[in-house]
C-alpha cells in the first residue's frame, strides 16, 4: 500500500511537472535508471528532487533502492536486473560496501557466477573472506550445476582453487569430484594439487580418499594417493568439514561399488563407523540403513540388508547409544519391513507356531461342526 501510494504521488507530479517528462520521472522512481535522475537535476528539475524524497519517505524501511547501491552491491543483489560485464567499478571492487565478502558471495550462488571473473580482474582478493569462497560453495551445493557455467565462470572458480590454499578443504574436495566437476573438467584441479605435493599423506585435518565423491574412487586420482601413502584405513574417523563421509555417501546412495572399496579395505567398516566429529559416537551401518529417510531410494532397503549382511554386518550387535538395544531390537520397534531378513530363524519360528495355531483352530471347528 504504501508503495502504491508513492506512486500515485509522484504519478501526480509527474503530470503536473512541466519540465520533466513523465516517462524519465516515473522511470526514476522505479529505482532503475540513476542517469534519468542526473541529467533531470542537472537541468534544473526540482520536482524531481521532491519526488525522490516524498518516495524515499514513504518506502522508508524497504530494501535500499537500486539507484543508490554501487556497482558492486547491485551486480550482487538480484533485484537490481541481470549483472552486464565491465559495469564494476574498482573502487567499488575495493570498498564494496558489503556487509560479505564479494567474492563470497559470487562463488556461493551460481547466479551470481558471471560476476566473479570481473571481481577477480578488478583486484578482488580471495583472503579477504573469512572463509573460502569455495568452501562457502561446497557447504552450500556439494555438486552445483557447473554445465551451466561460462567458461570464463569455470576459470574464476579454478583460479580460485589454485589461487587460495584455503580451498584444499575435504568439502572441496567432494564437490571436485563429483560427477558435475568431473563433466566440466574441475577435477582435475585435484590432480594438480597432488602433483604439487599439496595433499600430503600426513599432516592434513581431513583425509582426500575419504572426502572423494564415491563415483572418483576408482580413478587414477584415488590410486594415485595410494600410492603416496595414503590409505582407507586411516581415513575413516573424524575430519574438518561439514559434509558427510565419502563411505556414508555410498551407503545412502546404496552405491555397492563404491561399498565393495570401501569394504574391501576395512572390512570392520560393515559393523561399526567411527565418527566423524570428535563430539559424536560412532554409528552402525545396519541401523542407519533400516532407519525410515535414511536412503536416499527407500525401496532399496531390502537389497542394502542383504548387501551388509553378506559383508560381516551383525544385527544383533550393540548401538552405541542405547546399550543393551541392538539392531534387531531397533528393527522389532520399527516394524521395519526387514526384520525377516534379519532374523530369518526367528521368523521362521514364528511362522510355524502361526501354522500350528492355525491348524489347530481349524482342527477344532471341525469337531464342533461334526453333528
Amino acid at each position: 500500500m504504501r508503495r502504491l501510494a508513492a506512486l500515485a504521488c509522484i504519478a501526480a507530479w509527474a503530470w503536473l511537472c512541466s519540465g520533466c517528462a513523465a516517462t524519465s520521472v516515473l522511470t526514476f522512481a522505479y529505482e532503475q535508471a540513476p542517469q534519468n535522475e542526473g541529467q533531470c537535476l542537472s537541468a534544473g528539475c526540482a520536482a524531481t528532487a521532491v519526488l525522490a524524497h516524498v518516495y524515499d519517505k514513504i518506502t522508508e524501511g524497504d530494501p535500499t533502492p537500486c539507484r543508490k547501491l554501487n556497482s558492486v552491491e547491485r551486480a550482487l543483489s538480484g533485484r537490481c536486473g541481470s549483472y552486464e560485464p565491465g559495469t564494476l567499478l574498482t573502487k567499488d571492487v575495493k570498498a564494496s560496501g558489503l556487509p560479505v565478502c564479494p567474492i563470497g558471495v559470487a562463488a556461493r550462488e551460481p547466479r551470481f557466477w558471471p560476476v566473479l571473473p570481473e571481481l577477480l580482474s578488478q583486484g578482488a582478493q580471495p583472503e579477504a573472506c573469512a572463509q573460502a569462497p569455495l568452501v562457502l560453495l561446497a557447504q552450500a551445493d556439494a555438486c552445483p550445476d557447473f554445465g551451466h557455467a561460462t567458461p570464463a565462470s569455470l576459470q574464476a572458480l579454478r583460479w580460485l582453487a589454485e589461487g587460495d590454499a584455503r580451498s584444499i578443504h575435504h568439502d572441496v574436495v567432494r564437490m571436485l569430484s563429483c560427477p558435475g566437476a568431473q563433466a566440466a573438467g574441475l577435477a582435475s584441479v585435484l590432480d594438480g594439487w597432488l602433483a604439487q605435493g599439496a595433499l600430503p599423506a600426513q599432516g592434513l585435518p581431513f583425509s582426500p580418499l575419504a572426502a572423494l565423491h564415491p563415483s572418483h574412487l576408482d580413478s587414477p586420482f584415488a590410486q594415485a594417493l595410494e600410492r603416496q601413502g595414503h590409505s582407507a584405513r586411516t581415513a575413516v574417523g573424524a575430519y574438518e568439514g561439514k559434509l558427510p563421509s565419502g563411505f556414508e555417501i555410498a551407503l545412502r546412495s546404496a552405491d555397492r561399488v563404491a561399498l565393495d572399496w570401501w569394504l574391501d579395505r576395512v572390512p570392520e567398516l560393515a559393523n561399526r563407523v567411527p565418527p566423524a566429529q570428535g563430539n559424536q559416537l560412532p554409528w552402525l551401518p545396519l541401523a542407519r540403513v533400516i532407519t525410515p529417510s535414511y536412503l536416499a531410494h527407500a525401496e532399496s532397503q531390502g537389497t542394502m540388508v542383504e548387501y551388509l549382511l553378506a559383508r560381516g554386518a551383525n544385527p544383533r550387535g550393540e548401538l552405541p547409544y542405547h546399550p543393551g538395544y541392538s539392531v534387531l531390537s531397533l528393527a522389532r520397534q520399527l516394524k521395519s519391513p526387514s526384520l525377516a531378513l534379519l532374523d530369518p530363524q526367528a521368523m521362521a519360528v514364528n511362522d510355524s507356531g502361526s501354522g500350528r495355531s492355525a491348524a489347530l483352530a481349524g482342527a477344532a471347528v471341525l469337531s464342533v461342526a461334526r453333528p
